[in-house]
């Protein structure tokens, strides 16, 4: 019933085929915990605290080193199985995004250092190809145009809930500036977060702003804020969703009542935070991470010990979308419903291709302390 939240353009362009064609090292020893597991022959030294000396950038908290429960927690009647089985993790401290990257930041990048992002770049075909099965027929020139992936609005009948492109539109034009397609514009809205944003684009922020993007792990860890094994960002109570999270209301994709007050993205900080400070990690938009996809991976990881500072699966495997790496998004966005995608909880986890975006995925960044030292 809870489908892929997004539709790579691979996979929407093999759609259409087929209707068509058929430095120095931190001073943080006074603040650490000490982790010692079976398979390790010295102790970790988990970072805690904010090291003395290292200021707090602007636009961003501190996220204490802890350890925690990741992955599907008691009680949570949306989990699934590549959320299982839930695993104790150690992660050190870390800087994080108090909201996620907003268009004027992002703009402030791109006025620097003149960047184009995926979006707005023409489509090399035989680049294309040779992520789709052999044989795979060129669509035609006027669909091979740059652009993004948004949300269809006029949809106003369902056949089928697993197709879910009937209600995804491949847009020519579509990009970070103009999200709704080349008539739309960022005009006014300077602190909704930044969208139609693919991998390269977000690395490409992190190395001019001296960031990077999250693990799996510490994501969650920035989701959790003070606790250790949160459903969701505030607690394990779903009747307050509408409180705290941009999400969907009423019967998707056909009719958005707008209970909390936003048809579809809304602007950073129009919910409250988290227990740390933290905004938005649930709904409105999903977040990149680092981590590659695998819908296997804890099934395979040794959950008999704590995993420290965890990077993710090895290979990418989705079965969903065999021919392309995928990485993991996390926080759901402002299309997700009990019905569909329910990924408004931290241990929700999607993949998302390389090269997509859309109109409901952006980031945020992290800093560590060796980072800024």
């Amino acid at each position: 019933m809870r489908s892929k939240c997004y539709i790579p353009l691979l996979t929407l362009l093999g759609l259409m085929l087929l209707f068509f064609n058929c430095k120095k090292e931190t001073k943080a020893t006074d603040k650490i915990n000490t982790i010692e597991n079976k398979n390790n022959s010295q102790p970790y030294n988990l970072i805690v605290e904010k090291p003395e000396g290292i200021s707090t950038p602007e636009g961003m908290v501190w996220v204490n080193g802890k350890t925690f429960l990741q992955g599907a927690k008691a009680n949570d009647k949306f989990v699934m199985m590549r959320e299982k089985p839930a695993h104790q993790v150690s992660v050190d401290g870390f800087f994080i995004d108090i909201t996620e990257v907003t268009n004027k930041q992002f703009k402030a990048f791109v006025d620097a250092t003149s960047y184009i992002t995926v979006a707005e770049r023409p489509i090399d075909w035989e680049e294309m190809k040779k992520e789709l099965p052999a044989g795979t027929q060129k669509p035609h020139d006027s669909i091979l145009q740059p652009g993004s992936l948004i949300f269809n609005k006029n949809v106003d009948a369902v056949v089928n809930m697993a197709n879910y492109s009937q209600w995804w539109t491949w847009k020519i034009g579509a990009n970070w500036k103009h999200p709704e397609g080349p008539e739309s514009s960022i005009e006014g809205k300077d602190n909704f977060p930044v969208v139609h944003i693919a991998l390269e684009d977000a690395l490409a922020y992190c190395k001019w702003a001296n960031r990077r993007l999250p693990t799996e792990a510490e994501w969650e860890s920035a989701a959790q804020g003070t606790a250790a094994d949160n459903i969701y960002t505030w607690g394990n109570e779903p009747s307050i969703l509408d409180d705290n999270a941009n999400t969907w209301q009423g019967t998707f994709p056909i009719k958005n009542e707008s209970v909390d007050g936003f048809e579809l993205i809304a602007p950073a900080k129009s919910y409250p935070p988290n227990s740390i400070g933290v905004y938005d990690m649930i709904g409105n938009v999903w977040e990149l991470t680092s981590d590659l996809f695998n819908v296997n991976y804890y099934q395979e990881i040794d959950n008999s010990e704590i995993l420290i500072n965890p990077k993710g699966a090895k290979k990418a495997f989705s079965p969903d979308n065999p021919y392309q790496k995928e990485i993991i998004i996390k926080g759901g966005s402002f299309l997700c419903h009990a019905s569909y995608c329910a990924s408004f909880r931290i241990s929700a986890r999607m993949g998302m291709s390389l090269d997509s975006g859309s109109d409901h995925t952006g980031f945020r960044t992290i800093a560590t302390p060796k980072m800024l030292e």
